[in-house]
């Protein structure tokens, strides 16, 4: 990492302070005055700031239970986003890992870890996800197996992969998606002849929604949550 980059990181310096603290001679690494902000550091550089060691701040990992009618996004001139649920300190620097259309309420992990943000939802983890599907009409029963050897859907040249359905009433059934295709679960009972009226995610992978969440709420991972993924 640029020097620069890593002392506004641990500070909350802006770039251009940081090149004035340079100037000053407030930084050094390795006990050594310095003065080029572009220098790249190693792992084990001990970097200064006023004589005081600095450390990068620890990542931050969160689920959220997302309500309707808040988008999946940082920031948006027409409606409220996940971001705007949580304390404005908090928030600083968190990106949305796995989106949820606006009208989909569920479990939404947001975290300022890239690298966890990519293993959770690289396609070449197909990490899976588990909804629970409200439909208008009742669900033909031949919908669980055509689900099992994947639908062809609208637009598309690729059907999609086999996905989980176990029904739970006449309407209602439990989903389990090993992609993120646009609008999938709801694209998917369509092609079946049938029309999504409410969907709910539950769980990403080993993560699952804290049933003490109300919609809105959020907290932290745990240990455990974060290494699974």
């Amino acid at each position: 990492m640029r020097l620069d980059r890593f002392v506004s990181q641990c500070s909350g310096l802006s770039r251009k302070a940081v090149k004035i603290a340079l100037r000053a001679g407030r930084i050094s690494v390795n006990a050594h005055r310095e003065a080029s902000a572009s220098l790249i550091l190693k792992a084990t550089d001990e970097v200064l700031l006023d004589n005081r060691v600095l450390h990068l701040p620890s990542a931050r990992y969160l689920m959220l239970h997302k309500p309707a009618g808040v988008i999946c996004a940082t920031e948006d001139p027409a409606h409220q986003c996940v971001i705007d649920l949580l304390p404005a300190e908090l928030a600083k620097g968190l990106k949305v890992a796995g989106r949820l259309d606006i009208d989909t309420t569920g479990l939404v992990l947001l975290t300022d870890d890239g690298d966890w943000n990519h293993r959770l939802t690289s396609p070449r983890r197909a990490c899976p996800k588990v909804y629970e599907v409200t439909t208008a009409d009742p669900i033909a029963p031949d919908t669980v197996a055509r689900f099992a050897e994947g639908l062809l859907l609208k637009s598309e040249t690729k059907p999609t992969r086999p996905a989980e359905l176990t029904l739970i009433a006449a309407n209602r059934a439990q989903l389990v998606l090993h992609e993120g295709r646009y609008h999938q679960a709801k694209r998917m009972f369509a092609a079946v002849g049938n029309r999504v009226t409410a969907l709910h995610r539950s769980a990403i992978g080993n993560i699952q929604l804290d049933p003490q969440l109300n919609p809105g709420d959020y907290r932290s991972l745990t240990a455990t949550e974060v290494a699974s993924v």
